[in-house]
């Protein structure tokens, strides 16, 4: 594993100097990203599952039902605590905004706490295992670093291949994480730093690969959540046009307060606690707590997608479906649509759990040239242009591809005009 990740970080940093993101990402459609966010919810979903499964087998029935209850009570109140800016006018605005901004850890405080209490400090439970020393946590190694200078050549080289798989998966991963907190719902006025993101998640990725632990990076469903707890009501000046007369307005906006502090505050709290004193109040977290936030992040990454709402249109009477703009024949082929995103994206989460699992980001990359080269084939270019879009950029593929028929067909007859257009 460790030349895996080595090898994936020196792959991360020949990325971010190249500036991939500018000629990968490009081609990228919200129909891909779509569906790697889906496939993160239903993997989140899948581990809070599993957590309980394994609670099942370990612990008396009655802690089981206990880490039931415990883990679906802990996805309910971060949902309900989330949506604390909406409990006007009961509390103070800075008491809803700190409930809505740590709802996730309210509730996990909450339900820490909950089973030390009363009659249910009798029932056995499972908790996170923690070190108790500051010490490898596998008993055969003495060191904190790995020796890879001891692997033969031909397996170094070989390592690559994972290597290879690890930094597509989390270049795509971190794009579209970076691609989803940035969306123009949330107002960021800054330019996104993506080169330099690649850079340092190529030298943590390696800095694990030498310590022996599994790579970290940050998945999916934080990235919004993040966004949304950022969230602040703020007034815009807006320039109008009256009657011929031009006067500036100001209008109530939403956006995300754009800063550095929240994200080193996190990183600072992550390092307090991994070391030794705070580690033993990580080591009173139920597993069943950890399923909950599974599910809370499950869900707020899902709450997000537009295949869902997509989705309900399917269960809902053409009567009250929305109506649909010029071009688009009905919601059949919409539908097929989003049937086709939900098909596509099971089918990759059940690759995820076969030996095949490693090279489910290739399925991901595949994606890519599929949309453009053939859906366009499948659906008409209305459809596309009603349900798809670039996911990095402006307009859609049909669009470009609109604006390249119209400037070859001006290029022949005036060459003015095609400047002009």
């Amino acid at each position: 594993m460790a030349w895996s990740l080595i090898h994936a970080g020196w792959m991360h940093l020949i990325l971010a100097l190249l500036n991939a993101h500018d000629w990968t990402m490009r081609y990228v459609t919200t129909f891909s990203t779509e569906v790697f966010s889906l496939l993160n919810s239903i993997i989140y979903f899948h581990k809070a599952v599993q957590e309980l499964q394994r609670a099942h087998d370990n612990l008396s029935f009655a802690a089981f039902l206990y880490a039931v209850i415990g883990a679906i009570g802990s996805m309910l109140v971060a949902i309900a605590l989330s949506t604390a800016e909406k409990w006007r006018p009961l509390f103070h605005r800075y008491v809803r905004m700190g409930l809505a901004e740590y709802a996730a850890a309210i509730s996990i405080i909450i339900f820490i706490g909950m089973p030390h209490v009363g009659e249910l400090a009798s029932l056995d439970r499972s908790t996170l295992h923690v070190s108790t020393s500051f010490r490898p946590s596998d008993p055969e190694r003495s060191v904190f670093f790995v020796q890879f200078w001891h692997l033969p050549v031909p397996w170094v080289f070989a390592a690559m291949i994972p290597g290879f798989i690890i930094t597509v998966l989390f270049f795509f991963d971190h794009e579209v994480s970076s691609i989803i907190c940035t969306l123009d719902r949330y107002g960021t006025k800054k330019p996104g730093g993506f080169a330099w993101d690649t850079v340092l998640l190529g030298m943590t990725t390696t800095l694990c690969g030498i310590l022996g632990i599994p790579p970290a990076n940050g998945l999916l469903p934080q990235a919004p959540l993040h966004s949304e707890s950022l969230m602040h009501a703020e007034k815009e000046e807006v320039l109008i046009s009256l009657d011929g007369e031009e006067k500036i307005e100001f209008r109530g906006v939403r956006r995300v307060h754009e800063q550095r502090w929240s994200a080193f505050l996190h990183a600072g709290a992550i390092l307090v606690f991994v070391s030794p004193p705070f580690q033993h109040v990580l080591g009173l977290t139920s597993t069943s707590v950890l399923a909950g936030l599974f599910m809370f992040m499950g869900e707020q990454s899902l709450s997000v997608n537009p295949i869902l709402y997509r989705f309900f249109h399917l269960l809902t009477p053409p009567s009250e479906l929305p109506q649909l703009p010029l071009g688009v024949n009905g919601y059949g082929a919409v539908h097929i649509y989003t049937i086709v995103q939900v098909v596509v994206t099971i089918v990759i989460f059940v690759v995820t759990l076969t030996k095949a699992a490693p090279a489910f980001p290739i399925l991901i990359i595949i994606l890519v040239p599929s949309r453009l080269l053939l859906m366009n084939k499948l659906w008409a270019r209305e459809t596309l242009r009603f349900v798809d879009s670039w996911a990095c950029r402006k307009g859609t593929p049909e669009d470009d591809k609109d604006l390249l028929a119209g400037g070859v067909s001006e290029k022949s007859t005036s060459r003015p005009r095609l400047q002009e257009a």
